[in-house]
C-alpha cells in the first residue's frame, strides 16, 4: 500500500513540476547584423548566377544554408545552379529539400525537369502532375508533362497536355509541337488540321502586332502634343494644319 502511493505521489508531481508536452520555445528575433548579411549573401549569389560565377554563387548559397539550414528558397536556388551545371543528382537533392521545407510548384517542376534530364520519365511524369495540381495555370508545367509523356509514348496524353498549354497561352510554338507530335506517329490528317491552325494563329498574331504598333504611335504622338489620349483622331499641328 505504501508502495502504491509512493507511485501515485511521484505520477502527480511528474504530471505538475514536468509536463509531457514541453512548452514551446519562443522563436529569436534575428539580429539587424544576421538580417543585413543574409540580405548580402543573397545579393552575392545572384549576382554571382546572372554574372555566370557558379563557384561564388554555391558558396553563398551554402553559407545562407550553414546558418538558416531550412531555407527553402536557398535550397531551391542552389539546385537551379546545380543543374545548370549538370550535377543532377545533387540537383534533385536540393529541389527534394526545398518541396519538404515549403510546399512549392516550383521545386516540384523543378525536380520534374531533372528527371526528364535523366531520363527518368516516370518520375518526371509524377512531378509535372503534382506540380499541375497545384498550379494548374501555367503553360510551361503543361509543356514540360507533355515531353515527358512523349518519351513515354503516351501520345494522347501528350498532345493534350499541349492543348492545354495552348488554352492557357494560344501559341505558334506549342501549336508546332502538337504537329510534330502527329507526323512523327503518321496521322496526316490530323496534321493537315494542326498546320491549318498554325497558320491562322500567325495571321491572328500579326493583327495584334499591328494593333500594339498602332497604339505604340498614337501614345508617341500623344506624348509630344501633350493632348489627352481619348483626344479626336483629327490632331490640329503646330502650323495649324490638319493630319490624321
Amino acid at each position: 500500500m505504501i508502495a502504491v502511493l509512493i507511485i501515485l505521489a511521484l505520477a502527480v508531481y511528474l504530471t505538475f513540476f514536468f509536463p509531457l508536452e514541453p512548452k514551446p520555445k519562443k522563436e529569436e528575433e534575428k539580429s539587424p547584423k544576421y538580417t543585413a548579411q543574409m540580405k548580402k549573401l543573397w545579393q552575392v549569389a545572384q549576382t554571382s548566377m546572372r554574372e555566370r560565377k557558379p563557384f561564388r554563387a554555391e558558396k553563398a548559397l551554402l553559407t545562407i544554408l550553414k546558418f538558416d539550414e531550412k531555407n527553402a528558397a536557398a535550397y531551391n536556388r542552389l539546385g537551379i545552379l546545380y543543374a545548370k551545371g549538370q550535377r543532377y543528382e545533387e540537383a534533385v537533392e536540393c529541389f527534394e529539400i526545398a518541396q519538404s521545407l515549403d510546399s512549392n510548384p516550383a521545386s516540384i517542376h523543378n525536380a520534374g525537369l531533372i528527371y526528364l534530364e535523366i531520363g527518368e520519365y516516370e518520375k518526371a511524369e509524377m512531378a509535372f502532375l503534382q506540380a499541375i495540381e497545384s498550379e494548374g495555370d501555367v503553360p510551361a508545367r503543361y509543356i514540360a508533362l507533355a515531353k515527358a509523356e512523349e518519351k513515354l509514348g503516351n501520345t494522347k496524353k501528350a498532345i493534350e497536355a499541349l492543348e492545354n498549354a495552348y488554352e492557357l497561352d494560344p501559341s505558334v510554338a506549342t501549336l508546332r509541337q502538337i504537329l510534330a507530335i502527329y507526323e512523327a506517329s503518321g496521322d496526316t490528317e490530323a496534321a493537315t488540321a494542326t498546320t491549318a491552325r498554325i497558320e491562322e494563329q500567325i495571321m491572328r498574331d500579326n493583327e495584334a502586332k499591328k494593333r500594339r504598333s498602332v497604339m505604340s504611335t498614337r501614345k508617341r504622338i500623344v506624348s509630344k502634343t501633350g493632348l489627352p489620349e481619348k483626344s479626336p483622331k483629327i490632331i490640329k499641328s503646330h502650323a495649324g494644319q490638319k493630319r490624321i
